[in-house]
């Protein structure tokens, strides 16, 4: 999923220059690369433990190699370590379980039920944040939470392990993106991008003991590259909202779906059933109304 780390665009509120568009197509692309690869491997069966501990620490190394720090000592300079190591926390949830729900769930479910994390969040920001989420808004979160349930479809056929998983891990994810807000104003982005990552391969440190080699040369690049995909994911993030607002680029980050439906359909030889197109379909037009309605807010302001 895509993310703000902080916006300082000094664009129109609602225009979006076409290379923030293409930084956040990108973005979506490593991302589905990210999460295809975490599925090859899981189903290969090297443990999820393994797989997201070695995701966290390539990350923490490209960030260490990337921004050189030693050059510049205080551009990871924190104002808050637990609120940095609670992030953390957070961030390593999103992805811990998003690897196991992908053991059992195709890609394009488990994207689809990570899309209704801006309803969440918005739900969230009014006790948090002080943002507090007009009647509209959280009838399109009521409408977003019906379309959840239509993909779960509880009680009706068999049940798919991976649902509380993916659940989790996008609730996870809503915790990391307020978090996310609430330290923008006092923590570099630098910081917040190393952080994230140092803290879960701390935690997850003990995974090395679930360490399992490689059979094929395949597993190998992948289990390398996993760090590649979500670093640069996340600083690409940061290229495309120095280029514009928050408003202007928050429909894009819902293209991620086609990479997501592409990768499940041309690797995994999955494609989504009409009951989860039909829950995707009304989380997308959920987050997209809630987008419109906060852009007619800011021209009435």
């Amino acid at each position: 999923m895509v993310f703000p780390l902080s916006s300082t665009s000094r664009s129109s509120p609602d225009s979006a220059p076409l290379a923030a568009i293409l930084y956040l197509f990108a973005t979506g692309f490593l991302f589905s690369c990210l999460d295809s690869s975490a599925k090859y491997l899981v189903l290969s069966g090297i443990p999820t433990a393994f797989i997201s501990w070695m995701r966290f620490v390539e990350h923490t190394l490209l960030v260490l190699i990337f921004f050189r720090p030693w050059s510049n000592p205080g551009i990871f300079k924190v104002r808050s370590i637990p609120l940095q190591f609670i992030r953390g926390l957070c961030l390593f949830g999103s992805t811990y379980f998003n690897f196991y729900a992908l053991q059992t769930m195709q890609l394009g479910e488990t994207i689809t039920i990570a899309f209704a994390a801006p309803m969440v969040i918005a739900a969230l920001a009014g006790p948090l944040l002080g943002e507090w989420a007009g009647w509209r808004r959280w009838a399109a979160i009521i409408v977003a939470f019906i379309g959840v349930l239509i993909i779960a479809r509880p009680g009706f056929g068999s049940f798919n392990p991976g649902l509380p998983y993916s659940i989790s891990s996008m609730l996870s994810y809503s915790f990391y993106v307020l978090l996310t807000r609430r330290m923008a104003a006092t923590e570099t982005p630098e910081s917040l991008i190393f952080f994230s990552a140092l803290a879960p391969a701390i935690l997850m440190s003990p995974a090395i003991t679930q360490a399992v080699i490689p059979e094929t040369p395949l597993q190998i690049f992948l289990l390398l590259m996993l760090g590649f995909f979500g670093g640069l994911g996340h600083y690409l993030i940061i290229l495309a909202y120095r280029r514009a607002t928050t408003a202007a680029l928050a429909p894009y980050p819902f293209l991620q779906i086609i990479w997501m439906l592409a990768f499940g359909y041309f690797i995994f030889d999955q494609f989504p059933d009409i009951y989860t197109l039909c829950g995707a379909a009304i989380v997308i037009g959920s987050g997209l109304y809630i987008v419109h309605r906060e852009r007619q807010l800011r021209t009435q302001k």
